[in-house]
């Protein structure tokens, strides 16, 4: 794919390098997706813009952040977005995507090891609420991410656990209400978190807005959680 064909928009925030990477793992995916179902976002600004900018413009708009040499977990990981995004964009972090799909996680391996990532990158085919009672994935992470993975009340229960004390919980959402936010405040008062902050983003190439919903602990989360599995999902906290 020629350079050209990339969004002026996307260009701009990779190094000629990182973009290279991106097209080689676009080829990777795209062999794997005939046999595994990974993702239909594969041709064009489908990948360009819905995967890969999508995946990125968080970390990018939060400059002074310092978002490398992390620790991060990305939670429902399904084709590898924004887990592989952002190993791409930081190479000095350690990556784990989970998923409860053991195919896609085998299809996330095999693109691991063709890759040649500088990161230590791991594909785990757990559900996360098995991981978050083991010591060395509870309370370990600097960032969780959650994208398109259920409703914002259910994934916070997953993601709090995970953080340490200073660590940062990432929710990527499409529409984001005043309803939304209050049922959100409502279970983080559960977990001991809060939100931090919430921006706004209209993507490229008219691809609609897109919301991230920065969450972080202000104390100890309860040990109870995550509760046993399917537990979050079928009742979430509602304060």
């Amino acid at each position: 794919m020629s350079k050209e064909s990339i969004p002026y928009e996307l260009i701009k925030l990779l190094t000629e390098e990182e973009i290279m990477m991106f097209q080689k793992l676009r080829v990777r995916i795209k062999e794997l997706n005939y046999k595994t179902n990974l993702t239909r976002l594969i041709e064009g600004d489908d990948y360009w813009i819905s995967q890969i900018y999508d995946s990125l413009w968080i970390f990018k708009d939060n400059s002074n952040e310092i978002f490398d040499n992390k620790r991060f977990i990305d939670i429902g990981s399904g084709c590898g977005f924004p887990g592989f995004a952002y190993a791409i964009t930081h190479p000095n972090s350690e990556i784990y995507l989970v998923d409860s799909s053991k195919k896609k996680t085998d299809a996330l391996k095999k693109i691991i090891k063709s890759m040649n990532f500088k990161n230590k990158i791991f594909a785990i085919n757990d559900r996360i609420e098995n991981l978050g009672r083991q010591s060395s994935f509870k309370n370990s992470f600097n960032i969780a991410t959650v994208r398109a993975v259920s409703n914002p009340s259910t994934v916070t229960e997953y993601i709090l656990p995970m953080l340490q004390s200073n660590g940062l919980g990432i929710l990527y959402c499409g529409k984001w209400t005043n309803e939304d936010n209050k049922n959100l405040e409502k279970t983080l008062k559960v977990l001991e978190g809060k939100i931090v902050e919430i921006k706004s983003n209209f993507l490229p190439r008219e691809k609609g807005i897109r919301n991230a919903i920065f969450i972080e602990p202000k104390a100890s989360c309860p040990d109870i959680y995550p509760r046993s599995v399917g537990k979050a999902e079928k009742y979430p906290l509602k304060g």
